[in-house]
């Protein structure tokens, strides 16, 4: 299992934050408890439920059109990610990884919103499994982000 660091931010008030969760479907045993970190890490945060919006995709490359599609909107503060790639037997795993990665970074610069990134990428099923934390990691990040780019909290 992967050493991790223990968070050190301050956990603050983001109540009235709007937050939007795109998750997919593939690997879901995986995605689903991810899911459910990064919706515990929005109560810690005092986000109601009103306020958190998830929405499902079929697997990994369709996450960036959703946060697309949401960050358009504009009334969503910011975006998290949540998806499991595990590395086969082809190259469709490097396809995949790149397009995500690049994907959600274009949208995150080019609509001006934090995006946390909790896309696993992954040898094996159980690597994906020791990080299921990163779903909560990837909303602490977004908030954390949100609040040092000047945002009133």
């Amino acid at each position: 299992m992967q050493n991790s660091i223990i968070s050190s931010f301050e956990k603050f008030d983001a109540s009235k934050i709007k937050i939007g969760i795109v998750v997919t479907k593939f690997n879901y045993d995986i995605t689903s408890k991810m899911l459910e970190s990064a919706i515990k890490m929005c109560q810690e945060y005092l986000i109601p439920e009103q306020n958190i919006v998830i929405k499902q995709v079929a697997g990994s490359v369709e996450i960036p059109y959703l946060l697309q599609s949401l960050a358009k909107k504009k009334d969503l503060h910011c975006l998290v990610a949540i998806g499991a790639v595990i590395r086969g037997e082809t190259t469709h795993y490097d396809y995949v990884c790149k397009m995500v990665c690049e994907g959600i970074m274009q949208v995150m610069l080019g609509y001006d919103i934090p995006i946390g990134f909790a896309v696993t990428t992954t040898e094996n099923h159980q690597q994906a499994v020791d990080r299921i934390s990163y779903g909560g990691g990837s909303v602490e990040a977004a908030l954390q982000a949100l609040k040092e780019s000047g945002f009133s909290i």
